[in-house]
């Protein structure tokens, strides 16, 4: 739970071309005396994926960090901060194979996320190591993988401002103040 405390200010810097960059200043983010983490996934040993977390799914649409699922930009990080990385849940052959399993435990297909080990290698310099241990070493990161309400909400301003660019329609003109709602309710 979120407290009054410490004072997290955020300033997000974009460089535009042409090359003057625009700042964005934003309200300061307020938390009790440790940073809010949030958990992103939820392992399913019996079916061996997946799901995004409840509690994250709802802030990433509220913050519109939804694009074919909740994680992409996530994934950009995972693989050197490039769109590769949108791809790394990209695996429809794998959903197919536990599809009736996972109706009957009452999960839509579309929502597994499964660890495809093939794309968590490269052929350039390795890999170093087996599928079953890179799958192992993947469901253990993700299984504890919390990130920082302050790092959610930092990617939610800067794709809002990318929208602004990019998209102006699909701009969420009200993101600071759900920003605000989220914060006080101390999720």
């Amino acid at each position: 739970m979120a407290k009054a405390g410490v004072k997290c200010h955020v300033e997000l810097n974009i460089k535009l071309c042409p090359p003057s960059p625009i700042l964005f200043r934003y309200m300061p983010l307020t938390f009790g005396n440790s940073q809010l983490m949030i958990k992103i996934f939820k392992y399913f040993e019996e079916l061996q994926c997946f799901i995004v977390a409840p509690q994250y799914k709802k802030i990433a649409h509220d913050l519109g960090l939804t694009e074919w699922n909740e994680v992409v930009w996530i994934g950009r990080y995972f693989t050197l901060d490039n769109d590769y990385g949108e791809h790394w849940f990209d695996n429809w052959e794998l959903r197919e194979k536990v599809a009736e399993k996972a109706k009957a435990l009452g999960f839509d297909e579309t929502d597994l996320l499964i660890i495809d080990p093939d794309r968590f290698k490269n052929e350039k310099d390795g890999p170093c190591h087996s599928a079953g241990e890179r799958t192992n070493f993947w469901k253990d990161v993700l299984q504890s993988l919390e990130l920082s309400l302050e790092t959610i909400v930092s990617e939610a301003r800067l794709q809002n401002a990318e929208r602004q660019l990019n998209e102006p329609e699909e701009v969420i003109l009200d993101l600071e103040n759900r920003i605000a709602s989220l914060v006080a309710s101390g999720i």
